[in-house]
This record gives structure tokens, C-alpha cells and sequence, in this order.
């Protein structure tokens, strides 16, 4: 039986046929294809204006992208069979990357399937279903990942703005089995005991995981400050690199408490510092105090969330590079990163020269970086590369 047509306007196929996934609702020539007829989470023929099949999609006719394209097969069967085989192929990757089972699993349009995050935590899985059309498939996802990896436990991490958009509910659940006590990952040498209900995103953030390894290849006899610290991702192995003190700040009292029992697991607690405050208010108060610091790592969470907060971001951005810059010791190394999709690496490029000549010091980038390779960037799909990092050595002026 033939799925549902969803007929685009005239030249509006051109970026699909170029590989992207994602169909807007202003693309759709709703005269021959009202999207009214369409119930969110229902499958969909996608074809252009002149009636050739682009793919199956899942449509939400409430949503801004209304269509995502699944396959570039027509009348595609989206049942068990279809995660399997796509969580195959991400898995075939993963392998091939690491040798322990602690990476993102899935990384939406990248690994084919939109709308769809998983994080693998062992035998633990953390799961971030963000529309409707993946939703009201979960049963067969959730099937899928049984047959494959025998988890401990799937958790629905449910507490995304993006599911809002989608008419989601919010509220997060263990979808199968029982979460243990504690959960601990392994990174860079290090362990993490990870809070997967409570904590931000799916309980952890892997796309760092390179950059952290570059910062504790140059923190041994550094004075390292680690700002938005979370858990202490960054601190934790330049500490056990052997900086001479770790200082952490963060607004959150819980992810400090976590950041300090996982020094403690690490055996590096006796030269971390965490202090709970507002980074701009910390490092005021430190210039005013004349702190001074060897590296300073600044991975602050995504500060443009949607286009039109950009100016008010980037504003953001720039006051909190300059603080940091005017804390940075003589000859000292910033690590300056962005997950804002919106704020380009040339925008950051951008901020850090122009906070750099303010200030009267000679900044180089000496290296730079995004996400890990479990979170694979899709040429078609921009959307997917999204996190920028560069690391700058900052002298006096020449």
C-alpha cells in the first residue's frame, strides 16, 4: 500500500536532492498536499513538483520542519527491522572508533535517523527522542536496541525544549530494565560517575572528549581553571595529568558535588578547588583579586540557542572571553569553545582577536578543534557540525 503524498513547490527540491533531510512547512505546496490531512508522526512519499519520489519522511504539520526524510526509498517500512539495520551501521563506526562501549551511539541526521540521540553508557542507555515522528516509534526503536545490546536499562530523556515544538511530553522514564545505583563511564584515562535522570542533555557531553585530551597533554605544573566545569570532563584529567591545582566553577551545586566525588575517584581531589558561582561574577571578582591562571578552559553551554538571540550570544560570548583573557597568566593557554550552532568559528575567530588587541595581547591559535568522531558531521546536513574550539597561546603585546 502507498504512503501519503507530500509534493513540494516548484525548485523547492534542490537541497534535498543535494542530501539534506529536512523539508520546511513554507515548501510545500499545500494546494495539492494540504498538511492538515497529515497526523504528526505519519509517514509520507516526498516528491518534487514534478512527481518524482525524493523519499519517506515523517511528517509533523505543526512543526516548522515539517517532513524529515527517513529513506530515499518510497513507501518505506518503518518498523524494528529498519532501527536495526541503522543502528548497525552506527554501531560498525563506534567500534571501529573505540574500544570500550562509552560514545553517542546515534547522532540524528548523521547516522540516518533525525530526531534521535543515543548515548551508550556501557550496558546503560540514554536516549533523547526529540519529534514526533521517531515518538510514536519508540516501540520498535526500543525492540531494535533489546535484540542488539542487551542493555541494563534504556532511558527516555525526555526534558528537551525541542520536544515542545514537537506538542511532547517533557517528562523523562526508564523505558526498560533498572538503573543502577551508579553508573560510571571511562574517558581519557579518567572515570565519570554520570547522574543520567538528573543531569543536562542525556547525562553526559562525549563531543569534547579530544579537545579534553589535548588540554591534559599540556596541564602538567599548570595552574588550570576550568569554567561552566559541569562534572569536571575538563579538570579531572589535566588534574591527573599533573596540574598543580584544578580550580572548577559551575552555577550548579549538584554537578559540583559530582565533580568532586568523581576527583575522588580519580584520586586527584586533594588539588581541585569547586567553587558554585556565575562565571562572569567569578571572574570579576578574581581580576579584582589579581588571580592568575595558566590555562583557562571556557565551555560555556550553547549561549545562541535560536537565531534571533544572536547578538544578545555573541555579546555573551565576547564578555566571557575578555574576563577570561584578563585572568590568563603570562604566556598562558585559553581553550575557548562554542556549541552555538548559530555562532560560527568565524564569529568566535572574530571575539577572540578583537578581545585580544582590547586588551593589548598578541593571541595565536595553535590549534583547534570540534566534536569527537562518535558525533560524525553529514556534508549534506550543517546542522550536524556544530561545535567549535580553538586554543590560543597569549603573550604580551609585540
Amino acid at each position: 500500500m502507498s504512503l501519503p503524498e507530500i509534493y513540494l513547490k516548484k525548485n523547492e527540491d534542490k537541497r534535498l536532492r543535494k542530501g539534506h533531510l529536512w523539508v520546511f512547512s513554507n515548501e510545500v505546496d499545500t494546494q495539492r498536499s494540504p498538511l492538515e490531512q497529515f497526523a504528526a508522526g505519519d509517514l509520507a512519499q516526498v516528491k518534487s513538483d514534478d512527481g518524482k519520489v525524493l523519499g519517506t519522511a515523517y511528517v509533523n504539520p505543526q512543526a516548522l520542519i515539517c517532513a524529515r526524510l527517513l529513506s530515499r526509498k518510497p513507501n518505506l517500512k518503518c518498523g524494528s527491522n529498519f532501527f536495526k539495520e541503522r543502528l548497525t551501521t552506527a554501531l560498525i563506526l563506534r567500534e571501529k572508533l573505540f574500544t570500550q562501549p562509552y560514545y553517542r551511539l546515534v547522532f540524528g541526521e548523521s547516522d540516518g535517523l533525525p530526531g534521535l540521540v543515543i548515548d551508550r553508557f556501557g550496558s546503560v542507555f540514554s536516549v533523547q527522542i526529540t519529534t514526533a515522528g521517531i515518538e510514536h516509534r519508540k516501540d520498535s526503536l526500543i525492540a531494535a536496541m533489546l535484540e542488539l545490546f542487551e542493555p541494563t536499562a534504556i532511558i527516555l530523556k525526555n526534558d528537551n525544549s525541542q520536544r515542545q515544538l514537537e506538542g511532547l511530553s517533557l517528562e523523562s522514564e526508564i523505558a526498560y530494565g533498572q538503573l543502577p545505583d551508579s553508573v560510571i563511564i571511562e574517558e581519557n584515562g579518567a572515570q565519570f560517575k554520570i547522574d543520567i535522570l538528573n543531569g543536562q542533555k542525556t547525562g553526559w557531553f562525549y563531543d569534547h572528549r579530544s579537545s579534553r585530551a589535548s588540554v591534559a597533554n599540556i596541564a602538567k605544573d599548570q595552574r588550570v581553571l576550568d569554567l561552566f566545569s559541569y562534572t569536571g570532563a575538563w579538570g579531572i584529567p589535566a588534574a591527573m595529568a599533573g596540574a598543580t591545582e584544578v580550580t572548577c566553577v559551575d552555577a550548579s551545586e549538584g554537578a559540583l558535588t559530582l565533580a568532586k566525588e568523581n576527583a575522588t575517584l580519580n584520586q586527584v581531589v586533594d588539588n581541585m578547588h569547586f567553587v558554585r558561582s556565575d562565571v562572569f561574577e567569578f571572574l570579576k571578582q578574581a581580576r579584582l583579586d589579581n588571580q592568575l591562571y595558566d590555562i583557562i578552559i571556557l565551555d560555556p553551554p550553547a549561549l545562541v540557542k535560536r537565531k534571533k538571540d544572536f547578538k544578545q550570544g555573541y555579546e555573551a560570548y565576547r564578555r566571557l572571553n575578555h574576563l577570561a583573557l584578563q585572568v590568563l597568566s603570562k604566556n598562558g593557554i585559553l581553550v575557548s569553545a562554542s556549541c552555538s550552532y548559530h555562532l560560527s568559528r568565524e564569529n568566535l575567530h572574530e571575539i577572540l582577536r578583537s578581545s585580544g588587541k582590547h586588551i593589548d595581547r598578541h593571541l595565536v591559535f595553535f590549534a583547534s578543534g570540534g566534536q569527537g568522531p562518535d558525533h560524525p558531521i553529514d556534508p549534506a546536513s550543517p546542522e550536524t557540525e556544530y561545535l567549535k574550539t580553538f586554543f590560543c597561546s597569549v603573550s604580551a603585546s609585540l
